[in-house]
């Protein structure tokens, strides 16, 4: 867990995303941005500059994937498109671009949203519903160990977060003692042992 900006992003439990987005978020715009985060796993530099025509049609209905362009993506590697699930549909409904904008979460001075500002947002979000613990990384490692948990493969969740190799996506995802006690107790049925075998 990260404690003073150090360490790993904690993984978020269900009842803490809720407490976030219920209580700690207090407007469109921030349920919206870190909407994006949790539910299409990418960063948050990744959502700051996002245009709006990425997330609308320019009849201004949310588009069915968002788009995330190579030349913000951290490696510049590729452009990924990801499925809008309804969870995030309902919270860029409720959000409303500001017309003319070009960005979708535009910056108080022109631009795009600074990531260090959208950060300040989480850390009032986190104080207000007393978490710990929580970096904007919380929500990228949260989704791709939830996508890993419910048995999406490697290769899958790496198109999702756009990392360079596999070994670098491992680093986000968590595994829990059961998990690691459950592989292990598999193992008991390869090869049944009796006491007069041992």
């Amino acid at each position: 867990m990260k404690v003073d900006r150090h360490g790993k992003a904690k993984i978020l439990s269900q009842a803490e995303i809720q407490l976030l987005f219920n209580q700690g978020f207090q407007t469109p715009r921030d349920r919206a941005l870190f909407g994006i985060c949790l539910f299409t796993a990418c960063r948050l530099r990744e959502a700051c500059t996002l245009y709006t025509t990425d997330a609308y049609e320019p009849t201004g209905k949310v588009r069915p994937v968002l788009i995330i362009r190579k030349a913000n993506t951290k490696g510049k590697l590729a452009t990924r498109t990801i499925p809008i699930i309804d969870d995030l549909l309902r919270l860029l409904t409720n959000y409303q671009p500001k017309p003319g904008q070009p960005f979708l979460f535009p910056g108080r001075f022109g631009g795009y949203l600074d990531p260090d500002s959208a950060d300040k947002a989480l850390r009032k979000a986190m104080k207000r519903v007393g978490l710990i613990g929580v970096s904007s990384h919380s929500f990228r490692r949260t989704a791709l160990t939830q996508m890993s948990n419910n048995g999406t493969p490697l290769r899958v969740i790496q198109e999702v977060s756009g990392h360079r190799n596999l070994e670098q996506l491992q680093v986000y995802i968590e595994v829990r003692d059961d998990q690691v006690l459950g592989a292990v107790t598999g193992l008991s049925m390869l090869s049944p042992v009796t006491e007069s075998g041992i």
